[in-house]
């Protein structure tokens, strides 16, 4: 295929004949040649794989760093989003099915080079890269080859994922540039099992210990949804895992689901957020927030040990920030866990 976002996948192996194996996601899909994978963006050409979306971008927008959501990651700046086609997870919900359910074409590709990107960047004032909107590590090649150039650049790059690419590819990406990344975390096991495609939770969780081993900037999200995962149980069961992988002080955001592609639960409760906040702070998480309840109190910051409002948000705008440049609360300094 002669078409500039089919390009040889970084990760994968022959296993006997021309069938490959995909190392790009946990998935490991065994691909026969001419076949694709589960997300349909590997293919296999002659014993060999590719991807063929390689700077497929299907949107592209400016966006406060607040909207993916990072709260502790260069707050009040703008990063450049872009996303490609489809996903390597079947979430009935996804809020993102318009990309994410669409299998890619090279034929109609809307290719941007990694040196456009940047250019469309820095033109428009962003202070970092963000891989968002469907699943990122779709595009590990693509942003193997942008963080770099991004970082010379002085910009900062972040990732809004699933969590479910392999070990390699993690590690590959944090060696690239990647500064920051954001876990999507639907549940328990049996959420993942029955919702997402028959993928681990387990595997979630471990990269996102990993990421925290890399030196990366982590927080978690979990899209609160009900009848699947707003039990006392699940939740709990969530937040001791957070505890036990990242510890106490990494973010955590319970955001409000609205009804989308397949899924017709009413929205979130408000009283179902704040049930899961005030339990993830009575387990001993130190920054839990509320998402998608613009104006919220627990869209801001709090200090944990004096209660000081520290970062004043509305939606994802940053209306005040009062915490010192060495990063403490101004009333009684302890320490917040912020990259500036």
């Amino acid at each position: 295929m002669q078409y500039p976002t089919v390009r040889e996948a970084r990760f994968y192996e022959k296993i006997g004949g021309n069938k490959t194996v995909c190392l790009t996601c946990e998935r490991r899909c065994k691909i026969e040649e001419g076949s694709q994978g589960f997300c349909g963006t590997r293919v296999n050409i002659g014993g060999k794989l590719y991807t063929i979306v390689y700077g497929d971008i299907s949107s592209i927008s400016a966006n406060p760093i607040e909207k993916k959501p990072f709260f502790h990651f260069h707050p009040g700046t703008l990063a450049l989003t872009v996303g490609t086609l489809s996903c390597n997870f079947a979430c009935p919900w996804c809020q993102n099915y318009e990309i994410s359910k669409v299998r890619p074409d090279p034929k109609r590709a809307n290719y941007i080079s990694p040196e456009e990107f940047l250019d469309i960047a820095l033109r428009n004032d962003c202070d970092g890269t963000s891989i968002s909107f469907n699943e990122p590590t779709l595009l590990l090649e693509y942003s193997l080859d942008l963080f770099p150039i991004a970082k010379n650049q002085g910009l900062y790059n972040t990732y809004v994922s699933n969590g479910y690419m392999t070990v390699q590819a993690l590690e590959a990406l944090a060696k690239a540039g990647l500064d920051a990344i954001k876990f999507d975390v639907k549940g328990d096991e049996e959420v993942y099992e029955k919702y997402c495609g028959g993928v681990k939770a387990e595997i979630v969780w471990r990269n996102a210990h990993r990421a925290r081993e890399l030196s990366l900037h982590v927080e978690i999200v979990n899209l609160v949804i009900p009848g699947v995962n707003d039990d006392d149980e699940c939740l709990r069961q969530l937040i001791e895992k957070h505890l036990k992988e990242l510890g106490p002080d990494v973010p955590i955001h319970f955001t409000r689901y609205h009804p989308e592609y397949k899924f017709n639960a009413p929205p979130t409760p408000v009283k179902t957020l704040e049930k899961a906040r005030e339990l993830a702070r009575s387990l001993g998480v130190l920054f839990p927030y509320i998402g998608n309840v613009p104006g919220h109190r627990y869209e801001n910051t709090w200090c944990p040990q004096c209660g000081e409002l520290l970062i004043k948000r509305f939606g994802f705008i940053v209306v005040s920030n009062v915490v010192t440049v060495d990063n403490t609360c101004p009333k009684c300094g302890f320490k917040i866990p912020l990259i500036r």
